[in-house]
């Protein structure tokens, strides 16, 4: 069994286009025999990672990159740590990680690689550990690292190895990674985080005629310079979310500082980040309007979506309704299954209060504040557990 965070959150986003599909539609899912809005979980989980950075919760050191680049990074570093020639440095970085099986074409490597900043750090270190040899190396037969696994000198191959063993990148241990030329370097992710579903059913996506005049024509009446239309729709979404705080301390080394830290950021980020997607066209800038979160030892993560299997139907708007087959759902939930743990909730839609979510709090802050604290208290006692 597992200790988990879960958050349940009602979000009514206003006309917008979040997160669009290959045709430029607003994504959408068949539940409970009705059509719904979707925004894909993975378009959250990147506004959350650009929230920890935006925000300064972690240090930019304790996150990771997700990129085709990382040779580039580490060219970087030897740059400025350790005054290499840039180019020469560009070279010795595709050579390491073409000898790791990662090899760079055209300066790209073949698949996204996500890495934490520590791990890039010290690639780099051992690659100006071992200049010489790499350059030798490179002058050899570094084309080779271009299209299959180079050879490298010495145990170097293994020294690099060693430095993706483990990383103290926050979105790492949150997220997970796969590396599919070195699985024994994937990371299971410590968060799961669902798509966000509409509460009710979708009536159908509305289009927005548009046109554009030349500026530099202001007298030419014969017509737009510019026209087009783009898709948007709007919604009350549930959010669902859950962290295996066992895991998350153990991706991060047992530090249960920079997991608490990482859970705030989490926390935080699941409040203040949205997709970004045709941002500049709606700004649908909408918070939650209910956030409940959850801690619970021994237990088995518990998705309320089934609240909204039969769509809700319009009463004055469709947050009210969400907000009360939501509470009858999980005080259901937590009757037949049991532990309800500790939970806690804000409503910022009006005054009406929930028993079935738990105690309410009067702010986000107040929420976030009580629910790290809970975590915490768990993960001081996992790491005493672990010796």
């Amino acid at each position: 069994m597992k200790a988990l965070l879960e958050l349940h959150y009602l979000q009514n986003f206003a006309p917008s286009n979040l997160n669009r599909d290959d045709t430029g539609s607003p994504k959408d899912a068949y539940f409970g025999g009705t059509r719904r809005a979707r925004v894909s979980s993975q378009s959250f989980k990147r506004a959350m990672r650009m929230d920890f950075r935006a925000r300064g919760t972690i240090h930019p050191e304790e996150l990771g990159e997700r990129t085709k680049r990382a040779h580039e990074e580490i060219a970087r570093v030897l740059r400025d740590t350790h005054a290499r020639d840039e180019s020469a440095a560009l070279t010795a970085a595709e050579l390491a990680l073409g000898g790791l099986g990662l090899p760079v074409k055209d300066g790209k490597s073949q698949y996204l690689l996500f890495l934490g900043r520590d791990e890039l750090s010290r690639m780099a270190d051992l690659t100006n550990t071992h200049w010489d040899a790499l350059q030798s190396g490179a002058e050899d037969g570094g084309k080779k690292a271009k299209s299959k696994k180079a050879a490298l000198p010495g145990d170097l191959a293994k020294e690099l190895a060693r430095a993706l063993d483990g990383s103290r990148a926050v979105d790492v241990a949150l997220f997970g990674r796969m590396l599919a030329d070195l699985p024994e370097k994937n990371a299971d992710a410590a968060a799961q985080v669902a798509h966000a579903i509409s509460t009710h059913a979708m009536r159908g996506r509305e289009f927005d005629f548009y046109t554009a005049v030349d500026d530099l024509k202001p007298t030419d009446t014969a017509g737009a310079d510019m026209l087009g239309t783009v898709e948007f729709g709007s919604a009350t979404y549930y959010r669902y979310a859950c962290v295996d705080l066992r895991k998350l301390l153990e991706n991060l080394g047992g530090d249960v500082d920079l997991a608490v830290r990482g859970l705030r950021a989490f926390l935080e980020a699941s409040v203040f980040a949205a997709p970004t997607g045709k941002q500049n066209t709606f700004a649908a800038h909408n918070a939650p309007g209910l956030m409940v979160q959850v801690v619970r030892e021994d237990a088995s993560p518990r998705n309320l979506a089934n609240a909204f299997e039969k769509a809700v139907r319009e009463d004055k708007g469709f947050v009210r309704p969400s907000m009360i087959a939501l509470g009858e759902e999980k005080a259901r939930q937590d009757r037949i299954f049991g532990d309800e743990g500790r939970a806690r909730y804000v409503n910022a839609v009006d005054d009406e209060k929930f028993a079935a979510l738990g105690e309410p709090q009067e702010s986000v802050k107040a929420l976030i504040d009580a629910t790290v604290a809970d975590a915490q208290a768990i993960l001081n006692t996992l790491k005493a557990a672990r010796g």
